[in-house]
Formats: C-alpha cells, structure tokens, sequence
C-alpha cells in the first residue's frame, strides 16, 4: 500500500486554490490541479494499517488503498480501473464529496489524512485526458425495457449500470438538461457542467436514451410508463424544502428556496437568459442565508460573485467544536466546525444557535430578519431549544435564501398517481435489498428513499438499485454492488 514509510516521511498536502479575491471573478472551477509527481507522493503516505478504515468510511466502499498504490507507482491505468470497479463517476464525488472516507483514514487519528479526494479526482481527470474512459457496450442485449425517473447521480448510476448489463434504458427528466441537482443544485465554481456532459455522451453510446423536458405525471402519464416498460426506477430526489414559517414569511419580497436563487445562477451561466421579472440577483444586496450546510455555503459563494453588499449566515444549531475527540468519533463521520472556501470568499459573520422570529419590510419588500439567541439541553434524552432572555436582536436585510434542507420528495403529481407507500418521513417505503416499492415492478432509489444525503450516497443507491432491477428481470445479476 504506497511506500510502507511514506507517511512518516511526507506531509498532506492540501488542495490549492486560486485566491478568493480572483476566484469570486468568475463561476469556474478553482482549484490548482496538482502535478503527477505530487499526487505520488501523496499516494505514498497510504499505510499499510491492516484494516483500511477507508473502506467503511465511503458508502460505495471504493477500493482505497490498491489506487492509491497504483498512483504511486505510476500506473494511472490501473488506478483508473480499480477507481471505476466501485464508483461511476468518481470526477462528481471527487469535486464536492465531503470525503468520509479521510475522516475514517487510520492517518486521521493525527489530523494527516490521507488525501484520498484529490487522488481520486486526479486519476479520474488523468483518464479522461489520456483517452482512458470509454463505453462499455454490453456483447447483447435483454431485449428488457427499463424507465429511470430522475436523472440526477442515482438515476444516471442506475441507468449506465442497466444498460451496461443489456437493458434498454430511458432516463426521464423533468427539466430542460440533465443531471438533476447536480446540473442546477451544485454551482459551476464547485463542479462544472462539462463532466455531466461527459458522461451523457458515454452513456448515449453505451445505450442510455435521455428525455428531458418529461414531467411523469404531468405531460406524461403514469400509466403510459407502467404500460411500455418492464421496470421503473424512481430516482426523484427529495426536493420538497424546509420552509421558513415565521411572521411575514409571505408578506414581502426578497424571501426565496435556495435551490431557486442557485438554479438560476447555473441557467445564467449555462447561457440561458432569466426574465428580470423573476430573477432573484444577489447584487447590491444585504444578504441573509438561513441554513449552515453546503447548500448554504453554495448561498453565501454564490452571492458574493453576483456582488453582494454584505453576507451573513444563520444557523439555529450550537457551534460545533473546532476539533473532534478522536477517541469518541474516529473512524465516523465527525461533528466539527467546518469552513468552506465560500467562507473564505468574504462572509460578513456566522450566527449559531440562532431562530428567525419574524421578517418586516416596507413597500412591500424585506428590510429586516428578527432573531433571538437560543439555548439547546437534553431532557429526557431529548435536545430541548428555548430562547435567552433578552437576546432578541435584528439584521438589515434585502434578500433572504432558506437553506434549511429537504424533508422528503414531491408528493403530488407522480408519487400520489402511481400510489407507491411512503414511511413515516415522507420518503418512498422501499429497502435496501430489493429497492422494491409497493407498486409492482416500481423500484426507488437516492435521496427520494434514504432522504437528503450526499452524492456519494445517491451513486451507491444507484448502482445497488440496478442490481435489484436486473434480478428482478432476469431472475439473477452479474452486476457489482
């Protein structure tokens, strides 16, 4: 695994970025690729600790180590191979997975992880660059026909993986382009485009048929998909956001989804021209983003680059520690203080442990958030939250973007047509073996099962999904988990 001392020998290595002050000139990606020499070095410092951790640490339990080692070497090829053994598209986890995978490495338990997320992206752009990465077009075909609803990370992982075992596969997408969140949830500074547009045409040849602008339920009917396919997954996400219900919510302009502000900003940048009438522009604005996961973090980048006047961030939960114990956490995923390079980008302050009472305006638009200080202790084995006295305060405001999750798919239109059972989260009932619903041949898989996850996740669920699907056609599967 590497060279046997190369972790005693040789520092991580950080990624490196542009600076803020010339990447928020730009929707680019930003960071510096590494030179091959220098992700040897770092695949070097994978130590032979006897139980890879790593493994367990990510969800589509990628075979760490052997690429890692196949870096190291030089053999870039064979790095490529064992990396797509496991992972479909290792260029999305290795732009915006937040890497379980080294918080789980042995080397964590001093803070020098193995940089198992710049490897994996580097192999992967290796091979796109060298020619590596072809179609894989099945010897023949099942004659099979299979709808995959839901184009984004699980429903294009189980669309290649059915084609790949001779399905002939229809991906339905609702929007005008594919990829689902990740063409309009992840801006193009943090993953851009071209890789999705990549894929597309290796799937298009390995036998994928995408239908964008097809809304199952709406223009489409239900029953015309049951009717012409032998098996249809739903791959729809969970889109249905957590709203903000506070005195004038409604009452006045400048409140919106953050997935509305950001899906904006990607059509602009992928050329489309979005009506003054409802455009939501950062510029100029004091901006208040509720919500401290990445999406909020995509706010606060996002808006900074359209020219914000001033960013702040509210999040209701407490501080988290700067560093973990890793006696308690290691290898699990820990809760710690994280800063994103949107933080670095220029944020006005972050506010913790803070609950929005109220918004006011005049002429009809926001001018104020109203918030007080809370306070979190367990009571009967429950987190309880209640307000500090005197701790009301508020903040100027023009625009104000939720940023507080997805509790569970869409309901109305496809999901209450075809009548699937939903548990009592609001997600689509299925497990994890057979990814069977309680419709007949209807299969689910991602964020619209599981709930609101990471990418890493949505790709596992996929390539898992197709493997029950391909059992369920062909009564056994040769498909890999």
């Amino acid at each position: 695994m590497g060279k046997p001392t190369g972790f005693m020998e040789l520092p991580r290595t950080e990624r490196r970025y542009e600076t803020p002050s010339d990447r928020i000139q730009h929707y680019r990606e930003f960071t510096l690729a590494p030179s091959d020499a220098e992700m040897a070095q770092q695949g070097s410092r994978c130590m032979d600790c006897g139980i890879p951790f790593c493994h367990r640490g990510c969800p589509v339990n990628n075979i760490i180590p052997e690429w890692n080692d196949g870096v190291f070497r030089g053999d870039w090829q064979e790095a490529l191979a064992i990396l797509h053994s496991t992972n479909n598209f290792p260029e999305f986890t290795g732009s915006i997975c937040p890497a379980p995978c080294e918080a789980a490495c042995t080397l964590n338990l001093t803070d020098q992880p193995v940089t198992i997320k710049s490897i994996e992206r580097a192999i992967i752009d290796k091979g796109w660059e060298m020619g590596w990465v072809k179609p894989l077009i099945p010897a023949q075909r099942t004659g099979k026909r299979v709808a995959v609803i839901g184009s984004g990370p699980a429903g294009m992982a189980c669309a290649q993986q059915l084609a790949r075992a001779g399905h002939e596969v229809f991906v339905f997408e609702k929007n005008d382009r594919i990829g689902g969140l990740l063409r309009y949830g992840i801006p193009d500074f943090k993953m851009e485009k071209k890789h999705i547009d990549r894929r597309m045409a290796q799937m298009q040849a390995e036998g994928v048929r995408f239908r964008p602008n097809s809304n199952i339920g709406n223009e489409i009917s239900v029953q015309k998909i049951l009717t012409e396919y032998d098996a249809v997954v739903l791959a729809i996400g969970s889109e249905k956001p957590r709203d903000l219900e506070v005195a004038g919510r409604d009452d006045y302009r400048g409140v919106h989804f953050a997935m509305d502000f950001l899906r904006q900003q990607n059509k602009r940048v992928a050329g489309d021209v979005i009506a003054d009438d409802v455009a939501i522009l950062a510029k100029g604005k004091r901006v208040v983003v509720i919500g401290g996961g990445d999406t909020g973090s995509d706010c606060i980048g996002t808006s900074i680059r359209q020219g914000a006047v001033s960013v702040v961030q509210l999040e209701i939960m407490p501080k988290p520690p700067e560093k973990e114990n890793k006696a308690l956490t290691w290898p699990n995923w820990p809760n710690k203080l994280r800063t994103t390079t949107s933080h670095d980008e220029g944020i006005k302050h972050r506010y913790w442990s803070t609950n929005t009472q109220s918004i006011t305006g005049k002429s009809g638009g926001i001018t104020h958030l109203n918030a007080v200080e809370v306070e979190w202790k367990q009571e009967g084995g429950q987190w309880k939250m209640s307000e500090r006295p005197d701790s009301a305060f508020s903040l100027e405001a023009d625009l104000v973007l939720l940023a507080m999750g997805f509790i569970h798919p869409v309901h109305e239109g496809l999901l209450k047509q075809l009548g699937v059972e939903l548990d009592g989260r609001g997600q689509i009932k299925a497990n994890e073996k057979q990814y069977s619903t309680s419709v007949d041949k209807v299969f689910a898989a991602g964020d619209g099962r599981r709930g609101q996850s990471l990418v890493v996740w949505a790709i596992r669920e996929g390539r898992q999904a197709a493997r029950a699907v391909d059992e369920y056609l062909m009564g056994y599967s040769e498909l890999p988990m």
